[in-house]
């Protein structure tokens, strides 16, 4: 989950998101449908399920880095508390609501993840409910069971890569990394762990 606060162009992102909504409605409204996929290449990307086992309530224990990718010493914030996800358009999309607090604060945030069929693969795309704005997406898929995801941002007006981890530890255990990369990728900063158990 990329928590940092240094988002840019959020203005452009919410016009994307805005534009995609409206090309989406007027498809509808003018009865044009999408091609549908031949069975082969349903059954082939069929990666839409890949969230089913996430659905549902989880108590969460995060711990965050505070200053990631500084030269200060290394300071874990801890919080605990609530994630609920909740399926979208027949499991297609989900929606992520985060909600945990620790002696430093609280983080309030969501999380929407669309799949994309064409490309089998998933953007997860966070806002921090702070200030309302959607962060860059990261887009990746599961493998045996870890899910990976990949995209770019800004931290402190410099440009970063931010990698996302998800590992099922079970069907009620789970745990998520962030990692922030400034070097291309080459090497990585974890700052973000959370463990999930469900309720």
């Amino acid at each position: 989950m990329n928590t940092h606060a240094k988002v840019t162009m959020p203005q452009k992102r919410i016009l994307v998101v805005c534009m995609s909504l409206l090309a989406l409605t007027a498809s509808a409204v003018t009865g044009e449908a999408a091609p549908l996929p031949s069975t082969a290449q349903s059954v082939a990307a069929d990666g839409q399920h890949d969230f089913d086992w996430e659905i549902g309530t989880w108590r969460s224990q995060v711990r965050v880095l505070a200053n990631p990718l500084s030269e200060a010493p290394d300071e874990w914030l801890e919080f605990t508390g609530t994630t609920v996800v909740r399926p979208l358009m027949d499991r297609r999309a989900n929606v992520v609501e985060f909600d945990v607090k620790g002696p430093t604060g609280r983080i309030e945030a969501l999380n929407l993840r669309l799949y994309e069929p064409q490309a089998d693969r998933w953007s997860l795309t966070f806002v921090n409910m702070r200030d309302g704005l959607l962060a860059p997406a990261v887009y990746g898929g599961f493998s045996d069971g870890v899910g990976e995801f990949y995209g770019d941002d800004q931290l402190d007006g410099r440009p970063i890569k931010v990698r996302f981890r998800i590992v099922r530890q079970g069907p009620d255990k789970a745990r998520f990394e962030q990692a922030f990369s400034e070097d291309g990728g080459a090497t990585w900063e974890t700052n973000w762990i959370v463990v999930d158990r469900r309720i």
